[in-house]
């Protein structure tokens, strides 16, 4: 397993170079987004309009983050379960985004996306959202405010950390711990 620290936006290159297991720090700019911004995103698409957001090489991060406190730029930000947004990223993929990252498993179809349009699944520490949001450096809502914590938001992060469960080989963490530990 190896440890890669990568800058948003990127490259068929630099997802071409993790793998499943694959530790990442990610710097640069996320954008944040739940199931309900991910319906609107995708009318948006089917309406061939343009989206709010740039997602050519970005990632989204699966997330609904608490208030921000005093002084603060977000709340505690944990992932959310990702096979919520399961129906929705696979034409995300298509139009450029490189990266989604949550907690759980993913379904087969958005397997098959990850391989066709080169892009990984990362997750984040479930339960640990309040350490995560410390490597989140600002936070603006840049697309639907009505949705409150749900909105999109553009955040900044610095060696935001998480783990390839997912890479563009098929490789897939969940399957591979699932096998290593199998009594036979």
């Amino acid at each position: 397993m190896a440890e890669h620290k990568i800058e948003t936006p990127v490259s068929d290159e630099v997802i071409e170079k993790l793998k499943a297991g694959d530790r990442v720090y990610i710097s640069g700019y996320l954008y944040t987004g739940r199931d309900s911004a991910h319906k609107k995103l995708i009318e948006l698409v089917k309406e061939g309009k343009n989206l709010p957001i740039e997602i050519q090489g970005q990632f989204i991060y699966y997330v609904g983050p608490t208030p921000a406190r005093p002084g603060k730029p977000i709340g505690s930000a944990g992932p959310t379960t990702s096979y919520r947004m399961d129906s929705f990223a696979p034409t995300l993929h298509k139009l450029g985004l490189k990266g989604t990252i949550g907690k759980g498993s993913r379904s087969e179809e958005v397997k098959e996306a990850l391989k066709k349009y080169k892009a990984v699944y990362l997750a984040a520490v479930g339960g640990a959202g309040a350490l995560i949001s410390q490597s989140i450096e600002e936070a603006e809502v840049v697309a639907y405010p009505e949705l409150g914590p749900e909105a999109i938001r553009k955040v900044k992060v610095k060696d935001f950390p998480c783990i390839v469960i997912n890479d563009m080989y098929g490789g897939d963490l969940y399957q591979e711990g699932k096998r290593k530990y199998r009594r036979v």
